[in-house]
């Protein structure tokens, strides 16, 4: 009968070990997800901005000599990630690909110009600077005209800063209900135990001698749940990586140990500080408040 009980005992036990890991797990992987994504969001952003093309028309009239020092002084430039030059005919072919048949045959001439799209660093994509490099290129009397997408632009620097903002928010809230849920889920174990540890209170053990074996128990349960959740971050973050490679999420090794052996530190404090005043609450406790 006894061995039966102590079985049981033993089944119950390992069960909360392993809810309290789980649990443990699945809020440091969430929170560590969020932390990936905070520390990415202006990279991402970043992104999106350099997507962004600066279209540069030159008169049918540039001298080739023009042409290549304007290539070379656009390369050259700090606002500048990258160029492409795109001749009359380059353009004309690609237009008659896109609508199916060659419009030159009707107009009998090739009315596109050569242009030079320029990509820029994301630093520099903002309305006023962007506005600043195309009144300085043309100024130049062999360039038409210069052409981006403004209202694009000034959208998609006001919807950064908004997402910026609100990640930041829910980055906040989310570690305090992270705190909360782990801080619950220990708190759980150690009140299954309540009894024991008021039973050895009354045999004389001191309140440090009682809290070590909780505390020592719970920090193997946070770090065996941080493990865990490192894993599953180590594998979204590849599989992230693998689809979009242009991201770049793996490139800054340094910021991503930092991000992983927060996570770690996170796991094993948060259990350790829960266990602390968990048991001192039941420490304080009287014998007949226990059952309440």
């Amino acid at each position: 009968m006894s061995t039966s009980f102590e079985k049981y005992q033993k089944r119950r036990l390992i069960s909360s070990y392993f809810s309290v890991v789980i649990s443990i797990a699945l809020v440091l992987f969430l929170l560590g997800m969020l932390g990936l994504l905070v520390l990415n969001t202006k990279k991402v952003a970043d992104h999106f901005k350099e997507q962004i093309a600066l279209t540069v028309y030159l008169e049918d009239s540039a001298k080739e000599v023009e042409i290549e020092q304007l290539k070379k002084s656009l390369a050259m430039a700090d606002y500048t990630k990258s160029t492409n030059y795109v001749s009359k005919e380059e353009a004309a072919k690609k237009h008659s690909e896109e609508i199916g048949e060659d419009f030159m045959d009707f107009l009998g001439y090739n009315p596109l110009q050569n242009s030079i799209d320029v990509y820029m660093n994301a630093d520099f994509v903002s309305g006023e600077q962007v506005d600043k490099i195309a009144t300085d290129l043309t100024e130049k009397g062999f360039v038409d005209e210069v052409v981006y997408d403004k209202p694009l632009i000034a959208l998609l620097n006001e919807n950064v800063q908004k997402i910026s903002f609100w990640v930041l928010i829910a980055s906040g809230v989310f570690t305090f209900i992270a705190v909360l849920l782990i801080n619950s889920s220990i708190r759980l174990s150690v009140y299954s135990k309540r009894f024991i540890i008021k039973t050895m209170q009354m045999v004389g053990a001191t309140k440090g001698f009682i809290r070590r074996p909780f505390i020592w128990q719970s920090i193997k349960l946070g770090i065996i749940g941080a493990v865990l959740a490192l894993i599953g971050m180590a594998a979204m973050l590849f599989y992230l990586d693998n689809s979009f490679p242009q991201l770049q999420l793996t490139a800054d090794v340094n910021l991503l140990v930092g991000l992983f052996l927060g996570v770690f530190l996170i796991g094993i404090i948060i259990t350790w500080l829960s266990t602390y005043f968990a048991t001192s609450r039941f420490l304080n406790l009287k014998t007949d408040e226990l059952y309440y």
